[in-house]
């Protein structure tokens, strides 16, 4: 059950309205800030994770992770808090620009897009990464999900589990296994540190997925994960009615088993024409 309730008031300053998200690791609430006088999403832990102090580090860590991001194609962070609740329950939370638009997900539920507007929607993600990546932050859980659609283009969402590029400690095995099975790039199941060519794999399973209507590979459990990395089978070309091959090519190549021969999220904006109407 969630501690919030509409009307709860977080630091004498953002104001519950209504949830309007809930998975398994957060609850959102549209909120109103009174002291800017705007609407914003709240964004906070669910559930007995709000207790755990590893669960409240990783929000901290998306909270300092995103507030470095500046850029059209990210949900804005504004501030970060830990509301003391009447129970005694601490729970932190996330105060992020309020996104009107649907998920890609759930757009994919009715069926693929039409091929200039998946190409479009993957380089605006594209260039997201790019940024990230410049300033050495690897998402680490790009998919559907993760992608709102709105009237001015893609945001990406959920640095949660985003973490620093290069080297770094490595985390026990549980660690290496966040994110989402049909988005995981292979090389992932071995400790190491964070690399933005894991994010550019997860794009291209992404583009496929919204070119095609499927995935480019079999996967859907963690078992698979490892399965097929034993005895991976090559991803089906896209056959795609108009598709540029060029553009073609560049998906494949974003799904190539070894990370360094995908291409860097900066030229993936670049080919695929992030923001160009």
């Amino acid at each position: 059950m969630s501690p919030f309730t509409p009307a709860l008031r977080l630091h004498d300053r953002y104001v519950l309205r209504e949830r309007i998200g809930l998975g398994g690791m957060s609850e959102v609430w549209r909120a109103d800030d009174e002291v800017l006088h705007r609407p914003v999403a709240v964004k906070a832990l669910a559930g007995r994770l709000a207790a755990d102090p590893q669960w409240r580090a990783t929000i901290q860590r998306e909270a300092r992770a995103a507030a470095r991001l500046t850029h059209p194609h990210v949900t804005q962070v504004y501030d970060y808090g830990e509301a003391a609740l009447p129970d005694g329950t601490v729970v932190p939370y996330l105060v992020m620009e309020l996104v009107d638009g649907r998920t890609l997900a759930d757009r994919l539920a009715g069926g693929p897009l039409a091929w200039p507007e998946a190409v479009r929607m993957a380089g605006q993600v594209a260039a997201a990464l790019a940024a990230a990546h410049r300033i050495g932050v690897v998402h680490r859980d790009i998919k559907p999900a993760n992608v709102m659609l709105t009237e001015t283009g893609a945001k990406v969402l959920d640095f949660g589990i985003a973490a620093p590029a290069g080297p770094q400690a490595v985390g026990q095995t549980g660690e290496l296994l966040m994110g989402t099975p049909a988005y995981f790039a292979p090389e992932r199941l071995d400790p190491g540190p964070a690399n933005p060519a894991g994010d550019v794999y997860a794009l291209g399973a992404l583009l496929y997925r919204a070119l095609t209507g499927r995935a480019p590979l079999p996967v859907q459990t963690w078992d698979d994960v490892v399965d097929l990395r034993a005895n991976r089978p090559p991803v089906p070309p896209l056959r795609v009615p108009g598709l540029p091959a060029d553009v073609a090519d560049l998906v494949l190549a974003c799904l190539a088993e070894d990370p360094a021969r995908r291409p860097g999220a900066a030229l993936l904006a670049d080919r695929l024409g992030a923001g160009r109407p």
